[in-house]
């Protein structure tokens, strides 16, 4: 009997080159939805309060543009077992080619794992969910629309569809 693994549906526009100059609104969730980055507290106006491993996060997350001359991050937030991203990609970066979304994520996810794996004393577990989700800013709207949302996110975490209490 054949072992048939199932066909993931692609997660990029395929006529989109992810290595111009654009802003994108990137979520990246833990793996199984863990929630080890922070811990949201407070009334009223609740905010994130970040875990020994959100803390590497944070780190990473300064880092980001100082690795990738190209790169900016303007909003964030680091969700018990997510992270937002409004980051923009300037002209075009270092190297031959230029880097893609996809290669910067998943640089920042390797140094982020890398650093967490040290403390756990492990060298094999995953932290994140193997892919990420993209959106594409549209327009100043969208980009409005899209920063206050990430502003927001602590104050609706127990509305979100990635909450969880674990």
């Amino acid at each position: 009997m054949e072992n048939k693994r199932p066909v993931r549906k692609p997660t990029r526009l395929k006529s989109f080159d992810y290595a111009k100059p654009n802003v994108f609104f990137i979520t990246v969730c833990t793996q199984n939805r863990r929630c080890i980055l922070s811990s949201v507290v407070g009334e009223g106006s609740p905010l994130p309060q970040l875990s020994v491993y959100g803390k590497i996060v944070d780190r990473w997350i300064q880092i980001l543009p100082k690795h990738y001359n190209n790169v900016s991050v303007s909003h964030y937030v680091i969700m018990p077992n997510h992270i937002h991203l409004l980051l923009s990609v300037t002209e075009r970066g270092r190297g031959d080619p230029s880097p893609t979304i996809d290669k910067i994520i998943g640089w920042f996810k390797y140094q982020i794992t890398r650093d967490i794996n040290n403390i756990r004393k492990t060298e094999k577990e995953k932290i994140f969910q193997r892919s990420f989700y993209d959106h594409i800013v549209r327009n100043r709207d969208d980009y409005l629309e899209i920063a206050k949302y990430i502003t927001e996110n602590p104050r609706r975490w127990q509305l979100d569809k990635l909450y969880s209490q674990e």
